[in-house]
């Protein structure tokens, strides 16, 4: 298969990319804490924007593997949309169901959603940086 060349992310984006992470799981974590729920409800948030952040970067590195050549299994890409995709349903089920307002389900659902594209797009800019380093390449 061919290789594609990858262009070395501008150090605006890999900034922006972080900013946004951060920015998206701390207002998360901010939200949380200030929230009137009881403790295993924080706990089932905060666990649902953990698996939902590993799930995305393993679809992105499974994706981006098939891209290069590299061999993934299919069930490893399966379990990879299986734990990129729960989360968003266990997000979308705990919302609808929390007696919460509109504004707060809106806050905790467009600061998981930014959480979860920004730590895409960190893995990405990761990536790509260390293919641009030939002392740090893993596939010589």
């Amino acid at each position: 298969m061919e290789q594609r060349k990858t262009q070395q992310p501008s150090a605006a984006f890999v900034a922006a990319s972080w900013v946004a992470l951060f920015a998206g799981v701390i207002a998360f974590n901010i939200g949380l804490w200030n929230a009137e729920m009881a403790l295993n409800e924080k706990g089932y948030y905060f666990t649902v924007l953990m698996f939902g952040l590993f799930g995305a970067v393993s679809v992105q590195k499974s994706v981006r593997d098939q891209m290069e050549g590299i061999p993934v299994t299919g069930i490893y890409y399966a379990l990879s949309w299986f734990s990129t995709l729960l989360p968003v349903l266990l997000l979308t089920i705990g919302l609808w169901n929390a007696d919460l307002t509109r504004s707060e389900k809106g806050f905790y659902a467009m600061s998981f959603v930014l959480s979860v594209f920004a730590a895409i797009a960190v893995q990405k800019n990761t990536r790509d940086a260390k293919m641009k380093r030939p002392e740090d390449n893993w596939e010589r």
